[in-house]
């Protein structure tokens, strides 16, 4: 045995190298290793694991070419103690030997490069002294320990194993032991999960009892809602269409061509025009909380001239000023257009003023425009300050809550339905904006309105845009003679000749009689219906080249649209110009559309 000198502080600390010659060599470092594990402090059984490894290991490579054998010290976090056996050529140990090995030891590697060798290793105990230290000292009692005997070496092994065995049995006691407790408590346990079991599924047959109700009571809100949805359709046809009627007929009695009105006539219009704006724009309000809480509600996203829109609701909304309170547009609105849904627009901003209009008894309400950026894209802020009532801090959040309106004295002299900021909050996420609120009783409210603005489209230089198309003759087939009325000056711009068919059992009559250029055609009459009559017009080939446009003041969601093919466009009667119906009659009619000719005999 060569006692090898300390290496560099990075290298291992060599304590002997030697050749495996024989089974004597072998038996030699087996003790050796042995010694230096139980004189550094490794735990008995961790000493026997090594050294038995060592000495299977060892003898499997027996007669291999330049089998040495080397014992270390290596440091790093977690100190240990290596055995090294290198040798060349093609033998290698047995597979279950080093499967076995990993299983026993800290470290057992097999490398191949640059030669073969194998790694055992085994953690040793922390010392106050120095690694180089103990190798030291370790160095000279190993070269203190003479020759080895066969026989004593043997009765060392079997000292080993009857140590080893003892303890095996020492665990197998205490692992019946501890399976016999582990029996008598998964008895325990088997009895718990009996009775938990019994409970369970009682509990389970009130679930599925529950279950079974809940499902009633879905079927009966899914029913309510369809009723819901129903009555919506119903109130849309019912109440917009005398409504829109009401205000089409005070629009042509306070037209520059209508009989003279006196004073007094022309303020009582006014007020029943003033009346049914209020209840038209209720009517819709209910309609659109409830399309857009089905997701029927979409905004249509149009530029929109933030000028106008203002110009227009300063003329609406400045009468319903309190005495002692003034309503203050902004100067300098933005020129740019803003993408967004107009009439959307136009209801938030309605809902809100009138809402701080209505709680303002002196002062003013303010109303800002502003345009910013946003994650890379344009938006538009509208800001709406007043230095009314204020609203509690604790009722601030309750505001947007349907048809909820703050407690208080005020209630006696400040109707409402309580829709106005819900309802405005809702169509301003339609928009993908939000819209958020702080207010301090007694000082005022604010409320911030973000909507995204869109891109920046090109504003056409010049007045008003003409008409892309205008008509010869144009038949209108509606029951409705209120609302023919109301139409007739926006039908006058579109067409030279309006026919207007009120019976609709006469309406393929007429229209065959007098060809005309397109068709207005009511859904809701009195049989033959809307439907009944698309589908005639269709299948008459003298007459279904003829474009049809199709008039409702029903919910487009209740349409039956598999029966609406054959039409041009399907409108709301709400808000027609003669723009819109020329625009959606352009693409069909072409050249056959009058642009200044002659009126056909």
């Amino acid at each position: 045995m060569t006692a090898a000198p300390a290496a560099s502080e990075d290298d291992p600390l060599v304590l002997f190298s030697l050749a495996v010659t024989g089974d004597r060599k072998m038996l030699a470092m087996r003790r050796d290793v042995q010694e230096a594990c139980r004189r550094l402090g490794v735990p008995e059984p961790e000493t026997v694991r090594l050294a038995t490894v060592v000495g299977e290991v060892g003898r499997s490579l027996l007669g291999a070419r330049g089998l040495t054998g080397r014992l270390a010290l290596v440091g790093g976090e977690r100190p240990q103690i290596t055995v090294v056996f290198g040798w060349s050529g093609l033998l290698r140990p047995p597979r279950r030997a080093l499967e076995a090995a990993r299983r026993l030891l800290h470290t057992c590697e097999l490398e191949e490069h640059p030669f073969p060798r194998v790694v055992l290793g085994q953690p040793i105990a922390e010392t106050y002294q120095s690694l180089d230290e103990r190798a030291a000292g370790l160095r000279e009692e190993l070269m203190g320990l003479g020759g080895v005997s066969v026989g004593e070496e043997l009765r060392s092994q079997n000292h080993d194993l009857l140590a080893a065995l003892q303890q095996a049995r020492a665990h197998q006691e205490e692992l019946q032991r501890l399976n016999q407790e582990l029996e008598e408590t998964n008895q325990g346990v088997m009895a718990l999960y009996a009775e938990l079991s019994s409970e369970l599924e009682a509990t389970n047959s009130g679930v599925v009892a529950l279950y079974a109700e809940l499902e009633e009571k879905t079927r009966e809100l899914s029913l309510l809602n369809e009723a819901k949805t129903r009555f919506w359709a119903n109130v849309s046809h019912e109440l917009r269409s005398p409504v829109n009627g009401v205000l089409g007929l005070t629009r042509l009695l306070l037209a520059p061509g209508a009989d003279p009105l006196n004073d007094e006539q022309v303020q009582q219009v006014q007020m029943i025009a003033s009346a049914g704006s209020t209840m038209l724009a209720l009517v819709e309000e209910l309609l659109d909380v409830a399309k857009a809480e089905s997701g029927r509600l979409e905004p249509e996203l149009v530029p929109v001239d933030l000028r106008m829109l203002l110009h227009q609701m300063r003329g609406t909304l400045s009468g319903t000023a309190r005495p002692g309170a003034s309503l203050v547009f902004p100067d300098d609105a933005p020129q740019q257009p803003v993408v967004t849904d107009e009439v959307m627009l136009t209801r938030i901003l309605r809902n809100v003023l009138s809402n701080s209009l209505k709680f303002t008894e002196n002062g003013e309400v303010v109303l800002r425009v502003e345009r910013t950026e946003q994650g890379g894209r344009p938006w538009c802020v509208l800001t709406v300050t007043d230095t009314g009532i204020g609203i509690p801090v604790e009722e601030q959040a309750r505001v947007f809550e349907e048809f909820y309106q703050v407690r208080g004295p005020h209630q006696r002299t400040h109707s409402g339905t309580g829709l106005g900021l819900p309802y405005a909050r809702r169509l301003t996420e339609l928009l993908g904006g939000r819209m958020m609120l702080d207010s301090t009783p007694g000082v005022g409210t604010r409320v911030v309105i973000e909507i995204p603005a869109g891109p920046h489209p090109a504003t056409p230089a010049g007045g008003p845009a003409e008409l892309p198309v205008r008509l010869d003759r144009l038949v209108i087939v509606d029951d409705d003679p209120v609302f023919r009325a109301t139409l007739r000056p926006v039908l006058a711009e579109l067409a030279r000749e309006v026919v207007e068919v009120g019976d609709s059992s006469q309406a393929v009559v007429e229209i065959r009689r007098r060809r005309p250029d397109a068709v207005l055609l009511d859904l809701s009459m009195p049989p033959p219906d809307g439907y009944q009559l698309l589908a005639r017009l269709a299948a008459d080939p003298a007459l279904n080249q003829v474009p049809v446009i199709v008039l409702t003041a029903n919910d487009r969601s209740g349409l039956e649209n598999s029966r609406l093919g054959h039409a041009q466009a399907v409108l709301g009667k709400t808000h027609l110009s003669a723009a819109r119906l020329a625009d959606v009659l352009a693409p069909v009619l072409g050249g056959r559309a009058a642009r200044g000719g002659t009126e056909e005999g």
